[in-house]
C-alpha cells in the first residue's frame, strides 16, 4: 500500500484516541481502514443494560472486556463475562464469536467498554466463553524489561482460524517488545502477521494523564514504496497499525503503567514465530542475572 493511498484513505500508522471512531464504535479499525488483508480491531462504550448487535460476517472475534461486565449472546448460546475494573485490575474472562454470526453485548452491573478482536478466515469453530483462570499469565523479561503477558487468545493456547490476540502490561519506567522483533515473512523460523497496539496508560497519583512510546521500523521485508518509520508518543487509548516491520521498543513513562493489546493475523499458518532485531536480541542474555520487577508479584 502506497503512501499517498494510505492518506487517501484518511488513515496512518499512529491513531490519537478517537481519531477512528465510527458511528457505534469508539475505534474501529477493519482490513480496510488499515490497507491490509486479514487483522481488525473495535471498542465499544455501553451505559449500563445498554445493548449492541453485530453481525461478524467474515470475521472471527473475541470478545474482551476492558472495563465492567458484558452478557454475549450468540443464537440460542450465552454467557455472562464478570470482566474487571480496568485493564490494569487483572485478566478477565472473554468469549470467541464465530464466522456469520449475529452477537448480542449487553452490559451488566453498570457501563462497560469492549474490545472485539478480529480476524479475517474461512474456518468455522462453536461459540466459547473462557473463564479467567483459565487464561494463561506469563511474566516475560526480567529488571526493566519485566512485563506481563496475559495469553487468552495466543496461538498454541487457543483455538482458533487465524486470530492471534494478547493483552500485555508495563510497569511505568520499563520496556517491553524488546528486543525489537519482526513477523512479515512467511518462513520456517517467522510469521508473515499485521499487528495492531492498542493502548491504555494509567494515569499519575493524581489523574495526571500519562505516555509511552511506541517504535516501528524498516525491516526491509516491506513495500519499498510504502516504508514505515514511526517513533510516537502514545497516550490512554491511542493504537499504532505494524503492516510490516521491526517493532518495538515500547517504553512506559516512569510513574504511568502501560498496557496493550496486540490483535494479530496473516495469510499462513497460525504461529507467532519471530525474528529478533540483530542490535537488540543480546539483551535477552541478561535476563537470566536479573530479578522480575517485584510491582508484577503475586502474578505466575
Amino acid at each position: 500500500m502506497t503512501t499517498a493511498l494510505r492518506t487517501a484513505l484518511h488513515t496512518q500508522l499512529h491513531l490519537p484516541a478517537g481519531s477512528a471512531a465510527t458511528h457505534g464504535y469508539d475505534l474501529e479499525i477493519t482490513p480496510e481502514v488499515a490497507g491490509w488483508t486479514h487483522s481488525a480491531l473495535r471498542v465499544l462504550s455501553l451505559a449500563a443494560g445498554a445493548e449492541h448487535t453485530l453481525d461478524t460476517a467474515g470475521e472471527e472475534m473475541i470478545v474482551v472486556p476492558l472495563g465492567g461486565g458484558v452478557d454475549v449472546e450468540v443464537g440460542a448460546e450465552a454467557c455472562r463475562l464478570e470482566g474487571r475494573r480496568d485493564v490494569f485490575a487483572g485478566p478477565t474472562d472473554v468469549a470467541y464469536l464465530p464466522i456469520r454470526s449475529t452477537a448480542t453485548l449487553r452490559a451488566v452491573e453498570g457501563p462497560a467498554r469492549i474490545a472485539l478482536t478480529g480476524a479475517r478466515t474461512d474456518v468455522v469453530l462453536p461459540f466459547r466463553h473462557v473463564a479467567t483462570a483459565d487464561v494463561p499469565v506469563e511474566l516475560r523479561g526480567a529488571g526493566s524489561c519485566s512485563r506481563q503477558v496475559r495469553n487468552f487468545g495466543a496461538a498454541g493456547v487457543f483455538e482458533a482460524g487465524a486470530l492471534i490476540a494478547v493483552e500485555v502490561i508495563t510497569p511505568g519506567g520499563n520496556w517491553s517488545s524488546y528486543p525489537a522483533h519482526k513477523h512479515d515473512e512467511e518462513t520456517d523460523t517467522e510469521s508473515a502477521l499485521e499487528e495492531i497496539y492498542y493502548y491504555e496508560i494509567a494515569p499519575g497519583p493524581h489523574g495526571e494523564p500519562g505516555l509511552g512510546f511506541h517504535r516501528t521500523s524498516a525491516s526491509g521485508a516491506g513495500d519499498p514504496a510504502d516504508p514505515v518509520d514511526v517513533l510516537v508518543e502514545v497516550h490512554d487509548r491511542d493504537t499504532v497499525l505494524v503492516p510490516h516491520g521491526w517493532h518495538g521498543p515500547c517504553a512506559a513513562a516512569p510513574g504511568h503503567d502501560m498496557y496493550y493489546l496486540n490483535v494479530m493475523a496473516g495469510p499462513g499458518e497460525r504461529a507467532w514465530r519471530i525474528t529478533d532485531h540483530p542490535d537488540q536480541a543480546w539483551v535477552r542474555t541478561t535476563w537470566a542475572d536479573q530479578v522480575v520487577d517485584p510491582r508484577l508479584a503475586g502474578h505466575p
